[in-house]
């Protein structure tokens, strides 16, 4: 009597799909409800809040379940375009994060890992530079 209730169970399972998730996504931590926004505004606090998590203390980079890079002494910041495309659009493990930061907020963060982390990238991007890259 236990196998069989254990196979109709097992068979349920198969063959019923799971229910569907139509609720709205969350929006991402320290955004705000109404624009789902990140509401940092200055480049460090977008750091500490949004990048740290995988890009770690001192921009160091790690590697585990993915591989983050260091953005701390990072050549490829020389030029600001590049990590305006890629906190814009995303590329590998990073998520396209521009639908969650104003054309500001994209420069500030920007500007703040250039100029951080052994990095000294001083030409500074603004907020019109990123927005013509959207």
């Amino acid at each position: 009597m236990m196998k069989t209730h254990l196979t109709a169970l097992s068979f349920m399972c198969m063959v019923m799909p799971a229910a569907a998730n139509t609720s709205a996504p969350s929006p991402p931590p320290h955004a705000s409800s109404q624009s789902a926004m990140f509401t940092m505004q200055d480049g460090q606090s977008i750091y500490e809040h949004v990048c740290l998590g995988c890009h770690m203390p001192g921009a160091k980079g790690a590697v585990g379940a993915g591989m983050y890079p260091a953005l701390a002494r990072n050549t490829k910041l020389e030029e600001f375009g590049y990590p305006v495309a890629i906190i814009i659009n995303g590329q590998k493990a990073m998520p396209s994060l521009g639908a969650f930061f104003n054309n500001t907020q994209i420069a500030e963060v920007v500007n703040y890992i250039r100029t951080h982390f052994g990095n000294h990238y001083t030409e500074k991007v603004t907020a019109a530079e990123v927005g013509a890259m959207r």
